[in-house]
């Protein structure tokens, strides 16, 4: 949750937050999983029943937020397990929750929601890494190149515990004024590149996680603030500044509703060659109509890759008083649900494969340890064949990934590969790629943006499973239509 949006003009400062209720213990084991797979898009597959499936039938997700004091209320875990692909951190993973003092990062809050998402088949969504609010303390004795450096340590610090965890990251929040302006802060006092110099640090920290801009009031294509955004994110992408995604929250009230031109907005984000995400939706009574339209919006334009609900009952919000979410206070869907889930199913428009695919894994919040020698184990020969080798190992699981190379003069079109664990291990997510059965023999199919090889070319996927030892799979094979 981040500030309050006011009516579109003017900017208060008001804002409630939720803040875990006490200590968290650091979750460093994951026990019984269910796996974890990018959307793959089919949109003559049968309706979705929940958020999630309703999403996915077009390769987009449905997330909520969560902060670390519901980890012990079932009424929001059930539902959450139920309805959702994706998970946000309220607060524990903003710059002041992860390092206290200068140099001692904390992860034990932030790490417990993740493994928990990762658990039960989520991705997970960072937030946030610079901000002019919920700082770090030290951060207000510093200005100028100090405090340039202390944000930069930061970004180091923190995307290297979650180095390729995650899915997104919030590299940089609320960095606007409502006039279309850069927001006065102590950031800003830095010197106008800071946004750049956080994006580029964030690159060099982790390669593999699509880098967002995130802001309230920038839903609205003819507002000042939207097209001051906009106009930074064409910058950047013009200069090569590395930036993959806008989020624009979408908190709805009645002095922002959602907007005739708000398709438009996210379509001319999307033409710069980023992806968009609604990111902390909440619509001012949960009006069906409003939550209806935000989500065709989305659905209508390819590169708006999913939804997020900051919360998901009306006592989880931020602005619990307007009954602002898709869940009541007794745990019942509303009509906004139905009104969201169908205007899912209606999707017409399928997210495409980004020059860059996610290929972030969700393992447990632990290191691991030095990759073993593991030789390569390679399947038949054939129009393609796959090679596997074993990328990382820990106590209880490891880390795997698979080669699919085409050795024919044709384009594949497609491609299956079947390899069998080991007995007692299991899948516990799996990345470009779609598998069938997660523990034995296992097929995997190719992801909707991967399925094309020319002769002589080749892709990977990869995945985590759980297990008393690493032992490759076996049986590989590959073959193609």
């Amino acid at each position: 949750m981040n500030e309050a949006p006011a009516p579109q003009g003017r900017h208060t400062r008001g804002r409630v937050r939720l803040v875990a209720g006490g200590a968290i213990t650091v979750v460093t084991a994951v026990a019984s999983v269910v796996v974890a797979t990018l959307a793959h898009a089919d949109l003559s597959g049968p309706p979705g029943t929940t958020l999630k499936a309703a999403a996915e039938r077009s390769g987009r997700y449905f997330g909520a937020a969560m902060g670390g004091d519901r980890l012990g209320d079932s009424g929001f875990l059930t539902i959450a397990n139920r309805e959702f692909d994706m998970m946000t951190a309220v607060n524990e993973m903003k710059p002041d929750a992860t390092e206290p003092n200068r140099g001692q990062f904390t992860f034990g809050a932030g790490d417990a929601i993740y493994n928990w998402a990762v658990q039960h088949g989520m991705r997970v969504r960072g937030h946030t890494l610079a901000w002019h609010a919920q700082q770090p303390r030290f951060w207000g004795s510093l200005s100028g190149s100090a405090l340039r450096q202390a944000m930069i340590d930061h970004i180091n610090g923190v995307m290297a515990h979650y180095k390729g965890k995650l899915a997104y990251w919030d590299v940089v929040n609320e960095a606007f004024a409502e006039n279309g302006s850069r927001r006065s802060s102590n950031l800003q006092s830095t010197g106008n590149d800071w946004i750049e110099v956080a994006f580029r640090a964030a690159r060099a920290a982790d390669p593999s996680v699509k880098l967002c801009y995130n802001d309230y009031n920038i839903e609205n294509w003819s507002y000042a603030k939207t097209q001051g955004v906009y106009n930074m994110i064409r910058d950047f992408k013009s200069r090569g500044v590395p930036i993959d995604c806008v989020g624009l929250q979408t908190h709805f009230t009645g002095g922002s509703s959602l907007p005739s031109n708000f398709q438009t907005t996210l379509s001319s984000f999307a033409a710069l060659d980023v992806d968009v995400a609604l990111t902390e939706a909440d619509v001012t009574n949960a009006s069906p109509a409003q939550y209806q339209g935000l989500t065709q919006a989305c659905t209508s334009v390819p590169r708006c890759v999913g939804i997020t609900t900051w919360g998901i009952r009306d006592s989880d919000s931020w602005r619990g008083s307007e009954n602002p979410l898709l869940f009541d206070r007794n745990s019942n869907a509303k009509p906004a649900y139905s009104a969201v889930v169908n205007a899912l199913n209606a999707a017409t428009t399928t997210v495409p494969g980004s020059s860059t695919p996610p290929s972030s894994p969700s393992t447990p919040s632990t290191p691991p340890s030095t990759p073993p020698s593991t030789p390569p184990v390679t399947g038949q020969p054939g129009a393609c064949t796959a090679t596997y080798r074993t990328t990382g190992s820990w106590g209880g699981g490891f880390q795997g990934e698979v080669t699919v190379t085409n050795n024919g003069s044709a384009t594949l079109t497609g491609w299956t590969v079947n390899l069998t664990l080991a007995s007692g291990q299991s899948l516990v997510n799996l990345w470009n790629g779609i598998n069938s059965g997660g523990s034995g023999a296992i097929s995997v199919r190719n992801a909707a943006y991967n399925g094309s090889l020319g002769a002589g070319a080749s892709t990977t996927f990869g995945f985590v499973a759980n297990g008393s030892s690493s032992t490759a799979p076996g049986d590989i094979s590959c073959t193609s239509p």
